[in-house]
Parts: C-alpha cells; sequence; structure tokens
C-alpha cells in the first residue's frame, strides 16, 4: 500500500495559487466585517439620538478593547501594526458617529507629533498644527467636538500650561499616550489627549491634578510616591509653584492635601484637570504604573 503523504509533503504541494486564493478569501472578509462594522455604527448613532445623545469618545471603553487585542495577539504580524490598525478603525468609526479634528502642538517639531497622530488617529481625522500647548486648548475649547494633542514633557518655556485646565468647564486630558507600553514603540512620545469634559465616559483609574503650592519641599516626589504619584510638570505660578500630577484615581483629594501639608508644602490649592486609563504594560501582560 503506498503511504499516504505526510503533513509537511502536503504543505509542499500547495501553490503559491493556493495561497493567494486563501488570502483573497480573508481579504474580503476583512473588508465585509469592517462594512458589518459600519451598518452596527449606524444603528448605534440612532440609538443614542433616541436616548439623548452622548460623547463619542469612550476612552474607557478603548483601553478595555486594547488590552484584550493585545493580550490576545499572536504569529508573525507585529503587534504595532495590530495596535495601529485597531487604533485607525476606532479612530475613523468615532469620527463616522460625530466629526471631529486632532489639534497638535508641534513646538518642538512636527515628525514626530504627526507619526503619534497618525499612529492613533488615521488620516480621515484632520490633524491640525499650533505652536505652544496654549493654541491646543483654545482651539480645543471653542470647538465643538475635538481633541487636542500635548506633550506630557513640555519645554519651560510653556509654564504652567495645566493650569488653562483647572476651570470646570475647560478641557479636560482623557487619556495618555502611548497606552500599551512597549520598548521602542513606533509612536512613542508621551501624550495627553485633551478633549471638552466627558460627562459619563472617562476612565478614573489615574487622576491628574494641578497643584500650587506656596513653596517647595525637598520630600514633596517622596510624599507623592507614597501614594503611588508622580510629579509630571512644575512650573511658576504667580508667587508659588504649580504642579502637575498623577495619582491613582483611589486617591482623595483630601488625602493629598493632608500629605503635602505633612511634607512641609503648606495649604495646597488642588484642582482636578483629568483622568485617564492605567497604562498597558506589553511584557508583562499588566496595567502598569498609574502615572
Amino acid at each position: 500500500m503506498t503511504p499516504l503523504p505526510s503533513s509537511a509533503t502536503a504543505s509542499v504541494q500547495e501553490t503559491l495559487a493556493d495561497l493567494r486564493v486563501d488570502i483573497d478569501r480573508i481579504d474580503a472578509e476583512l473588508h465585509q466585517l469592517l462594512i458589518a462594522r459600519g451598518e452596527i455604527i449606524d444603528r448605534l448613532i440612532a440609538v443614542k439620538a433616541r436616548q439623548g445623545g452622548g460623547s463619542a469618545f469612550r476612552p474607557g471603553r478603548e483601553a478595555d478593547m486594547m488590552r484584550k487585542i493585545v493580550s490576545r495577539h499572536r504569529g508573525l504580524l507585529p503587534v504595532d501594526t495590530v495596535e495601529s490598525i485597531w487604533r485607525i478603525i476606532i479612530s475613523t468609526f468615532t469620527y463616522v458617529q460625530a466629526p471631529y479634528s486632532v489639534h497638535a502642538d508641534i513646538s518642538g517639531g512636527d515628525a514626530a507629533m504627526r507619526d503619534c497622530c497618525r499612529f492613533h488617529f488615521g488620516f480621515t481625522v484632520p490633524y491640525i498644527v499650533h505652536q505652544g500647548t496654549g493654541g491646543v486648548v483654545e482651539a480645543v475649547a471653542s470647538a465643538k467636538g475635538d481633541l487636542g494633542l500635548v506633550k506630557v514633557e513640555t519645554s519651560a518655556a510653556e509654564g504652567a500650561w495645566w493650569r488653562r485646565l483647572a476651570e470646570p468647564f475647560a478641557p479636560k486630558i482623557i487619556a495618555r499616550l502611548p497606552f500599551v507600553e512597549r520598548p521602542d514603540h513606533p509612536a512613542g512620545m508621551p501624550l495627553f489627549v485633551i478633549a471638552k469634559p466627558l460627562s459619563d465616559a472617562a476612565s478614573r483609574e489615574t487622576v491628574v491634578y494641578a497643584i500650587g503650592l506656596e513653596r517647595w519641599h525637598g520630600s514633596l516626589p517622596e510624599c507623592l510616591a507614597a501614594f503611588g504619584g508622580d510629579i509630571l510638570g512644575n512650573a511658576a505660578d504667580g508667587y508659588g509653584l504649580s504642579l502637575l500630577v498623577a495619582v491613582p484615581g483611589s486617591v482623595t483629594p483630601q488625602s493629598l492635601r493632608d500629605g503635602l501639608r505633612q511634607a512641609g508644602a503648606g495649604e495646597a490649592r488642588i484642582a482636578e484637570v483629568g483622568s485617564h486609563a492605567a497604562r498597558f504594560d506589553l511584557e508583562t501582560n499588566a496595567i502598569s504604573s498609574q502615572k
């Protein structure tokens, strides 16, 4: 009896034409699934209209989606490509629901900021540049539903830009990018995403505060570290100092105020300027630092 061909022999017998047929079939299925997703978005828009509307941006849901996607990924396709594809799908379908633009501070150069914007938002969403954070905050404040991109590490010339977010109806931080932390991220410049305040969709795993102090004390970093927090920025503010601080969402403003007083910082003026999902560490498949 002639032996049956092994699986290895069978795979060798496949032709390039056979494989290309399979690729074409998968491509067509992917396209049909995207079309089906768009049809669901049409229904989602109708449901939102019946329920009185709501923000098209859902940072908490988006974070949950990205955690699941990168956690289950395997195979030859780089995770950079997978993350960018889904980012663009999410951002573009959000744009279909409610058109918006992304305003970006390019005072430190346009190339890296443009790469970050296109990686996370694709090419359908309009990209508008500004020289400095002030222009970004002002543009978001005056638009109906636009987003802004501001570098986490800004130059000293920008001063305490975060104070512009302190008023209750001012734009707020709603996300921090990149969300999926990994070495050599292709769009790895640390950025805040700002938007008009979200009433029901904000993620509060990490809360960001503007803190005004009359004096600096050497133990402040250790004080904030005890809360699981960090100082992201500091600048002179009138006769004192303004800090941009991120802490876990479980930390209350009062406990923060008490801790700063005990650290010798005097009476702190604390204003929430936004919140975001805790970043996801790809190497450990776990939520990383709350900062």
